[in-house]
């Protein structure tokens, strides 16, 4: 896969859905995974956690807005269902991106969103978990940025032909 990201929360407060979406992290290859003011029983979440990503992908706890870190040249791409946010599936990820999704029942701050370079969102008729919205947006990326050749045009399609290389001839 090309290029690196993050994923992260503002404000999650259950255990069960931060395990979930660092369960689906450490799964999607994430390079760390970061918290904003995130509710004191979330440390709860290796319940949740069967692939331990605690020991598999750093966590980055912040304490708010003001205090997130990124490395240079890492875009902040916020997951969140406002007018002007481009749909998911017509959205070219950057190469170094770490995507924050809001809490549970509620939205990114205003001061997140205005951190934010790109806001994307999920084409849903209303909100999904957030431990479903990260693993949408990962597999996206996956997809984006895993050298995966376009589909088929039929369904199923044929399985693609090995080309050999010329210097192996």
């Amino acid at each position: 896969m090309r290029g690196y990201f993050g994923i992260g929360a503002e404000e999650i407060s259950k255990p069960m859905n931060l395990g979930a979406l660092m369960r689906s992290a450490h799964a999607f290859g994430a390079s760390f995974f970061f918290t904003i003011n995130a509710h004191p029983k979330v440390r709860e979440a290796y319940n949740s956690d069967t692939s331990r990503s605690f020991g598999h992908v750093p966590y980055y706890p912040f304490e708010d807005v003001a205090g997130l870190l990124l490395p240079k040249g890492c875009a902040l791409v916020g997951v969140e269902l406002t007018d002007d946010a481009v749909e998911l599936p017509r959205f070219q990820h950057p190469q170094g991106a770490a995507y924050v999704l809001g809490r549970e029942r509620g939205s990114l701050s205003p001061e997140m969103l205005a951190r934010c370079k790109h806001v994307v969102k999920i084409p849903t008729k209303f909100c999904v978990n957030v431990g479903v919205a990260g693993a949408l947006v990962m597999y996206d990326r996956l997809l984006a940025h895993g050298g995966y050749p376009a589909r088929p045009i039929m369904p199923g399609g044929p399985a693609p032909e090995l080309v050999e290389h010329p210097r192996k001839k």
